[in-house]
């Protein structure tokens, strides 16, 4: 199986950023687990926009998988409290 490419939009690198040490590795970990599985099990589709999300601990993080072109953009990450006011 072919792996996708994984991209992370510049917004949502700088909330990376802002994650604590031990969250933003456990993030981290899951964004790169994307290439090989862009849909694992427990990753939701967004009701109305064309994107999924991925739950790690109180975080989340939202991406697009365009499949034509096997890429997978993060576009957002935050915590749950407020991730779904900015998608």
């Amino acid at each position: 199986m072919t792996r996708y490419t994984v991209t992370i939009e510049r917004s949502a690198a700088k909330a990376l950023a802002r994650a604590e040490r031990r969250d933003r590795r456990r993030i981290e970990d899951a964004i790169d687990a994307l290439a090989d599985d862009p849909r694992p099990h427990g990753a939701i589709h967004l009701t109305g926009v064309d994107a999924y999300r991925v739950r790690v601990g109180d975080w989340r993080v939202v991406y697009t998988v365009p499949d034509a072109v096997r890429v997978v953009t993060v576009t957002n990450v935050g915590h749950r409290r407020s991730i779904y006011r900015e998608v």
